[in-house]
């Protein structure tokens, strides 16, 4: 497989049409694998993938943010390193902070896990109620005018946060999930987007592993692994929805790809606007994902698709209540 990637835009930040999502390589998704992870990321920027997505909370003490630091030791150049600050853990789980200093601190902190001298796009991972945006913001455009950060993101923000930062300092990206079984980000978010010039980045494109078809039980997951806690995959609901991705795959058989495939190629149809940042720790699943980006869908497939998997056909929240609390705000 060569390098054919194209790219797309983000506000003004060119990035590969595809992403890479380092997440799971560090937490989340059960244990990990430090050397084959950093394969997998020197693999993809081989492949053309010019951006890869961390944040400090992914894995203990900034796991992740140290892991990519490694991978991209002496190929810093032409390599967007995507990081995201503002969500913490407490004895109540998941919270959001985002006061100033708190701004300056998670920055330098992430500077020097990822051993470099600024931060490509840095996301405000989740907003905090408590602080006013504009304050965030503030921090963070003095840290683009310091030249520690060139382009902002949000992600899982309100249209309302959205528009508030904004006015501070260009949003370049919101950071949202978006796949054929997570669609709320076209119920408002999309159009406020595309009339301030915002670009999409799409997290968990594949519905966390999901629409792979290769998650049937959680009794199969391991025991630290997340989706064990969310609500689609718990009993009574997978079953459900595992009948979504078996009307996906009658459509994926006949073009000749798999159902992932057919799923993040949904997500890159989405608009020029997109990028999706499918999530892996194997170079043999970073080869299939970067295949999909080749596959070229007619209207009449784009209308089969949503017949496949209409938005009202996924059972279950897309996160337990604790986690939702966090999002949308």
């Amino acid at each position: 497989m060569t390098s054919t990637m194209s790219e797309r835009t983000l506000g003004d930040l060119r990035v590969s049409a595809q992403g890479l999502g380092c997440m799971g390589m560090s937490a989340a998704y059960g244990p990990g694998d430090d050397e084959e992870s950093i394969a997998t990321i020197q693999r993809a920027l081989d492949l053309g993938v010019t951006m890869l997505d961390t944040a400090n909370v992914y894995g203990p003490e900034g796991a992740n943010e140290t892991l990519v630091g490694k991978a991209i030791r002496g190929r810093r150049d032409g390599v967007v390193v995507a990081t995201k600050f503002g969500v913490y853990y407490d004895d109540g789980g998941q919270a959001a902070r985002g006061d100033a200093a708190y701004v300056r601190e998670c920055c330098e902190a992430s500077l020097r896990r990822l051993e470099v001298d600024h931060i490509d796009l840095y996301y405000q991972h989740r907003v905090d109620p408590t602080v006013p945006i504009e304050e965030t913001f503030g921090a963070l455009a003095e840290l683009v005018a310091a030249g520690k950060v060139r382009h902002l993101g949000l992600s899982e923000a309100s249209v309302t946060s959205m528009r508030r930062a904004h006015a501070v300092h260009p949003v370049a990206a919101l950071q949202n999930e978006w796949s054929l079984w997570t669609r709320d980000v076209e119920d408002d978010a999309l159009a406020v987007c595309r009339e301030l010039g915002i670009g999409v980045v799409a997290y968990s494109p594949l519905g966390r592993g999901f629409l792979t078809g290769s998650v049937t039980s959680v009794d199969r997951l391991a025991d630290g692994d997340m989706r064990r806690r969310l609500p689609r995959f718990m009993e009574g609901n997978i079953d459900r929805n595992l009948a979504l991705v078996e009307a996906l795959r009658s459509i994926a058989d006949e073009r000749g790809v798999t159902v992932a495939q057919l799923a993040l190629a949904w997500v890159q149809h989405r608009g020029s606007d997109v990028v999706p940042i499918p999530g892996t720790k194997r170079r043999t699943n970073l080869e299939e994902n970067l295949a999909a980006q080749s596959i070229a869908l007619s209207s009449d497939e784009l209308e089969r698709i949503e017949q496949a998997a209409p938005r009202a056909a996924v059972v279950g929240d897309r996160f337990n209540e604790r986690l939702g609390r966090t999002v949308n705000r």
